[in-house]
């Protein structure tokens, strides 16, 4: 009798399971937890593929893998790393979505790096489907200490199980081992072991089958940004004035990037009295 009631006190305390996620609902979806659920995104904010401009090669192979994948073909995790502001996101999202126009059902599935621990939960979610994934994990870095990264292991190796053949990782992060560079070197120096605690560490990046690296762009990249901009929500503003109003504000920022040339546009479509959707 007891050991029922202390049953019964278990089930009742047991998080109730997380239903079945309908698929069809949307092509994006972000993780939550408590409780686990499967949230489905109405839209995504993303950029035309043809708007981004100076990582052509990045682009390309990565657009590969993509359909390689949603074919069910073998394909690559990838890692997204580089410079800030250059469209390391903003590429994932836009090959998601050219992917789909090509007629494939691929969906998106992104994961804060926060909720890294429950990844098993939500990696036994999608291997029940025979959907196929991207399971998106945007600024992904690991600080001093941070055990997140382990979890990373069991999407990028599997364990016993492997990774689901339906899921494909894609991270972001503005470093290229993940890890930064005095935690690399504090481990070389505390460590009683130096080699293998770095070896652990830096590691993970290279469980990445691609890495794809973005780089500072020129100003010529820099300007093209801004015309494909503003030839695609018709923003129509003399040559002149355009090249030095968008120095000008590069000049201000003290830097120059994707990011900085939306950020200069949205400023100018306001200006002409253009709307524009992000």
């Amino acid at each position: 009798m007891i050991m029922t009631r202390i049953a019964e006190a278990l089930e009742r305390l047991a998080p109730a399971p997380m239903p079945a996620p309908d698929f069809d609902s949307a092509e994006a979806f972000v993780w939550h937890t408590n409780p686990d659920r499967l949230q489905p995104l109405p839209r995504v904010s993303r950029v035309d593929i043809g708007l981004l401009i100076g990582n052509d090669r990045s682009r390309d192979t990565l657009l590969e893998n993509t359909r390689h994948f949603a074919a069910g073909l073998p394909a690559n995790n990838a890692l997204l790393w580089g410079a800030r502001g250059m469209g390391k996101s903003s590429l994932v999202k836009a090959i998601h979505a050219q992917v789909r126009a090509e007629g494939y059902d691929l969906k998106i599935v992104e994961l804060s790096r926060e909720d890294l621990p429950t990844v098993q939960r939500l990696l036994a979610q999608l291997r029940a489907t025979d959907r196929r994934f991207i399971l998106f994990c945007d600024d992904l870095s690991f600080s001093h200490d941070d055990q997140h990264y382990k979890s990373l292991k069991a999407v990028l190796d599997g364990g016993i199980e492997g990774r689901p053949e339906n899921v494909v990782l894609y991270a972001t992060s503005n470093r290229r081992h993940l890890m930064p560079r005095d935690m690399i070197e504090n481990e070389r120096s505390s460590a009683i072991n130096p080699s293998e605690a770095v070896e652990e560490k830096v590691s993970l990046s290279d469980r990445f089958g691609l890495w794809l690296g973005f780089h500072p762009c020129s100003q010529d990249d820099y300007l093209a940004m801004i015309r494909g901009y503003c030839a695609a929500y018709g923003v129509s503003v003399p040559e002149a004035q355009l090249y030095a109003e968008a120095i000008e504000w590069q000049a201000t920022r003290g830097s120059r990037s994707g990011r900085v040339a939306w950020q200069f546009f949205c400023d100018l479509a306001a200006r002409s009295g253009v709307r524009v959707a992000e």
